[in-house]
């Protein structure tokens, strides 16, 4: 009997024990500053498994459904200028053999090249696309668009990417003209019309 007693008390220590020490160890990894915070820093241990699993069931479960074929040739040449003015900066240009910004690089993750046959998402359906251009992804560079570009603007730029490899010549030569650059009223050097 007592032995049975010895190793019930074992066990119930260990098991203690076993509840008290992994939220210790998470908590002293975290205030100690052992948790990797720099963009160059590597992943945590099971951050990637973690952060993707949370993404892909929240998309799963939140992005509008929409028929990319719905989109006219203007609105896939509309969401060529929101592209431009938004997205190229990290996600690259329409340019062939264009090296990725080197903002994109300096990313954790890397921003992806979304014109290039490596980084398109047009397997992916377009209100996925749209669910991140609205809300942005945590834990990464990209930020939500929800409060700056209109509903419109959102769904334009989502079917300009889901059908980044196959668009007609009115989008594509959109995506190749120099952005325009519109300042604000006021701001130094604005000319009130656009700068290019």
């Amino acid at each position: 009997m007592a032995k049975e007693e010895s190793l019930w008390a074992r066990f119930l220590l260990g098991f203690v024990l076993g509840v008290l020490a992994f939220p210790l160890t998470v908590v002293g990894y975290l205030t100690l500053g052992w948790a990797p915070a720099a963009s160059t820093a590597p992943p945590m241990p099971f951050e990637r498994y973690i952060a993707g699993t949370a993404l892909h069931n929240r998309i799963s479960r939140e992005a509008p459904r929409r028929e990319v074929s719905s989109f006219t040739t203007a609105d896939l040449v509309a969401g060529a200028d929101i592209y431009k003015q938004n997205c190229a900066m990290c996600h690259g240009s329409y340019q062939e053999a264009a090296p990725a910004p080197a903002i994109a690089k300096g990313m954790y993750p890397e921003a992806p090249q979304l014109l290039t046959a490596e980084g398109m998402v047009t397997d992916d359906p377009v209100g996925v696309t749209y669910w991140k251009v609205q809300n942005g992804i945590r834990l990464s560079g990209m930020p939500s668009f929800g409060r700056i570009l209109k509903d419109q603007q959102k769904w334009d730029v989502s079917a300009l990417l889901a059908r980044a490899n196959m668009l007609p010549a009115e989008a594509q030569q959109a995506l190749k003209n120099t952005p325009r650059i519109v300042r604000a009223p006021g701001a130094a050097g604005s000319r009130g019309k656009d700068e290019n």
